[in-house]
């Protein structure tokens, strides 16, 4: 590889970096995994090398999965030492959103990167309405002592966010709002949440893209590892200043932060299918 070469990647990885960081905070802040940020900042810069669009996007989503185990766990843990993670729902939900997410990282080849993508906006666009208007919390807040209506949540929310390359907390978060949380303690429970979820779906997207040709160089599967290494690494380094955000804030600032922030990225990827 000549020196021209490599210098025509340095955008590629300033722009990790910078999303490193911003993924990191977002973590620890909104108790997401970062993959709101990830996903559609990796896949501009993978398009923006020139790989094809159906690959780019199931390589921003298997590589999100993989990025959000670190970020997730340094999150995670500045939430435990704060009292804001609660085992008992952790208990509940780890097994069975381990199942849905990785049943939805085998099956992400199925479909073309635009619905992956229309997944995402769509998702994003429900989500935040249901915090700006609380539906989930009329329709389930009677739920919130059923183990059964845990479990299942937790199929859905684990099979959804692998597809759309999160670590759940977009949806995790206002579901266990709904199911009667503090907005502070369905953060720090999400943040853990989102490590099982990663594990799971990362290992999915690696089965799933294993021999498919056009990927970036050094990946394994739908994981690209100079991706990986970049913005996992920063990501949980600053995870905790997002935290330590978190708990200035109070819960109502805390909810609209979310919302606007999930119609932004939604907006971003209709225009992406749209658009091109």
């Amino acid at each position: 590889m000549d020196w021209a070469t490599l210098l025509g990647y340095w955008p590629f990885v300033l722009g990790l970096m910078v999303t490193g960081v911003m993924s990191g905070i977002a973590a620890g802040l909104l108790g997401i995994g970062g993959g709101a940020i990830i996903v559609p900042a990796l896949s501009t810069a993978l398009s923006l090398l020139g790989y094809d669009s159906d690959v780019v996007q199931h390589v921003a989503v298997g590589t999100s999965l993989a990025i959000i185990i670190p970020t997730g766990f340094m999150s995670a843990r500045a939430h435990y030492k704060r009292g804001s993670l609660d085992m008992r729902v952790l208990k509940l939900w780890a097994p069975f959103i381990v199942v849905g997410t990785f049943v939805g990282g085998l099956m992400a080849g199925m479909f073309s990167g635009d619905v992956l993508r229309i997944v995402f906006a769509v998702m994003a666009f429900l989500i935040a309405a249901n915090i700006v208007f609380a539906w989930q919390t009329k329709v389930m807040g009677h739920l919130n002592g059923s183990s059964l209506t845990h479990r299942i949540s937790a199929l859905v929310v684990g099979y959804i966010s692998s597809l759309m390359g999160i670590g759940g907390g977009s949806l995790t978060v206002p579901t266990l709002v709904a199911f009667g949380a503090t907005m502070h303690s369905a953060v720090g429970t999400s943040a853990a949440v989102g490590v099982a979820i990663a594990i799971s779906g990362t290992l999915g997207f690696l089965i799933s893209g294993w021999g498919v040709v056009g990927l970036p160089p050094l990946s394994l599967g739908y994981i690209n590892l100079v991706a990986l290494v970049l913005v996992a690494v920063l990501a949980a380094v600053f995870a905790p200043l997002g935290a330590a955000l978190a708990h200035k804030l109070d819960q109502k600032t805390l909810k609209y932060v979310f919302a606007a922030f999930l119609v932004a990225v939604g907006l971003n990827m209709l225009w992406k299918v749209l658009f091109g």
